[in-house]
């Protein structure tokens, strides 16, 4: 069974800065497109970021020039670094990691809770 690992939620300021990191099992790592999603009570999960498996990155128009996606390939972990937040960011943000090859490889980490708020 494959299992993503999340970390890096919690209560943050408007305009402050927050990383989440998601470990990911080594033998999917390299070859998934890896990626973040958030979702707000009563509403769709919603698109933030993918990390190609060439690295290459796509962001949501609603964060782009704020987020940045990356890859550590010695920890198998994908980040998500969050600058210049704002209170529409809060959310819980999940970790996922699909082979885009085939589609029912298609796995999600269990959520973090990232808030904006003063």
């Amino acid at each position: 069974q494959v299992q993503l690992v999340e970390s890096g939620g919690g209560l943050v300021q408007p305009g402050g800065s927050l990383r989440l990191s998601c470990e990911v099992p080594g033998t999917i790592f390299s070859i998934y497109r890896l990626g973040w999603y958030r979702q707000v009570p009563g509403k769709q999960r919603e698109f933030v970021a993918f990390s190609f498996s060439d690295g290459s990155p796509k962001y949501a128009d609603s964060v782009k020039d704020r987020f940045s996606i990356s890859r550590d390939t010695a920890k198998n972990t994908v980040y998500l670094q969050m600058n210049s937040v704002k209170v529409e960011d809060t959310a819980v943000y999940y970790c996922n990691a699909r082979n885009i090859r085939d589609a029912r490889y298609d796995y999600w980490g269990q959520g973090t809770q990232v808030t904006v708020s003063s």
